[in-house]
């Protein structure tokens, strides 16, 4: 480690002990402009080669033509630094590193026959790397791809290098907040890197763009999450919630959102601490396909005392069948424009504070919950119906706290 610390940012020596222990199988590295995590995951590759007989590697970028001039080229830098350019032999056409008789190979999404027909003839595919993963169209390619490859062996070691994306929406950014075991998700930034690695002018470019526009630098160079401007809730807190708090909540609403066809049925419940106007949410269940009867033992395992449920009033007939399960569950009253009353007054907390590991569905809607845009790129006023079961749930939850000045209480 003593060699590799001159090779690699502080901030993955961790990552690198994982790598060593064989922890994790999928490494999620994300971060800012200049933060080295291609530099680390190269190095990482060409090491682990030389020292698996095994072991081979893929390289992937969603478009092909972009393989050369970045995670071809950053691997050839790796075998350099690392002072091993007489044992490994160079091919450019097609694009391939070569070590005795294990390879590195370069691949590109836009052509997956070539993925799918990958083979080693000696070792397996034990390292796949996908540089600018956010490119790729969403986690169901990537799946694709990995039980292509991800064969005949016994370890595997999965890398994911992006810059995070601006808006939460994007696929990337709700993938990482579902919890694997066998997944690290790490963040890095320039700010833990060697001036020297970078260069003086680096640092000067990245400081000007700090003083002149925070969200910007903010964003490409910190590897922040900063939003387009569409975000309909700003006041999330994504933090773990406690036993002991849970156990201390006096004030619990329940609500569940039926499903409909392919749309999932959303059970959520919630703690609304009205003096200080802050929402906790520590519980979801989150399922499409469930039947009535399955959806209501499930409810009734953590509802234990069997408290009120509130559901939508326009599935009376659902309601009704809820009900002869044993379930105590009520129709919400309805009024005008409830749906934009009911996130008006969700927007006006203090805090909706989120437990990502209890309710990973609800962090994922609620941090991407975002405005539409019209053909001219300007946002829509309306809210958009989709991807909101959790945020319907929560609204149908809190019924008796949503009351204009009127005393009518809007749901949907």
């Amino acid at each position: 480690m003593s060699r590799l610390s001159n090779l690699i940012a502080p901030s993955f020596y961790s990552v690198h002990n994982f790598l060593k222990a064989d922890k994790y199988t999928h490494y999620w590295l994300k971060g800012g402009r200049g933060s080295t995590k291609s530099s680390f995951i190269s190095i990482e590759i060409i090491l682990g080669i030389m020292n698996d007989s095994n072991a081979n590697a893929v390289a992937i970028r969603k478009v092909g033509q972009y393989l050369k001039d970045s995670v071809f080229e950053q691997l050839l830098w790796a075998i350099q630094v690392l002072g091993v350019e007489q044992y490994w032999q160079v091919k450019l056409s097609p694009l391939e590193l070569i070590y005795g008789k294990q390879r590195i190979i370069f691949r590109g999404a836009d052509k997956p026959k070539k993925i799918k027909s990958t083979k080693f003839k000696n070792g397996y595919c034990k390292y796949i790397w996908y540089e600018e993963v956010d490119e790729f169209n969403g986690m169901e390619e990537i799946r694709t791809i990995n039980q292509s490859l991800m064969r005949g062996g016994e370890s595997f070691v999965v890398f994911y290098s992006y810059n995070p994306p601006r808006s939460q929406r994007n696929w990337v950014n709700n993938e990482i907040l579902e919890e694997r075991k066998d997944r690290l998700v790490h963040h890095s930034n320039y700010l833990t890197v060697p001036k020297k690695w970078l260069g003086e002018q680096f640092f000067v470019e990245a400081e000007h763009l700090k003083n002149v526009n925070y969200d910007a630098y903010a964003h490409e160079y910190l590897g922040e999450v900063r939003g387009t401007g569409g975000e309909i809730f700003t006041n999330i807190t994504i933090r773990n919630i406690t036993d002991d708090e849970i156990n201390n909540f006096d004030h619990i609403k329940r609500a569940v959102d039926f499903g409909y066809a392919v749309d999932p049925l959303h059970y959520a419940e919630c703690h609304f601490d009205k003096t200080r106007r802050r929402l906790y949410i520590f519980f979801e269940i989150h399922k499409v396909g469930m039947s009535n009867r399955l959806a209501v033992d499930a409810i009734m395992k953590q509802n234990k005392d069997n408290c009120l449920v509130m559901g939508d009033s326009a599935e009376p007939r659902t309601i009704a069948e809820f009900k002869n399960l044993g379930l105590n569950v009520k129709g919400v009253k309805k009024g005008p424009d409830s749906v934009e009353y009911g996130i008006k007054f969700l927007q006006d907390l203090e805090e909706i504070i989120i437990d990502n590991e209890r309710c990973p569905n609800t962090a994922r809607e609620f941090l991407g919950y975002e405005y539409e845009k019209d053909s001219n790129d300007n946002f829509k006023s309306d809210y958009p119906d989709k991807d909101n079961h959790s945020i319907d749930a929560v609204r149908y939850a809190l019924r008796d706290d949503m009351r204009s000045k009127a005393g009518i209480t809007f749901l949907k």
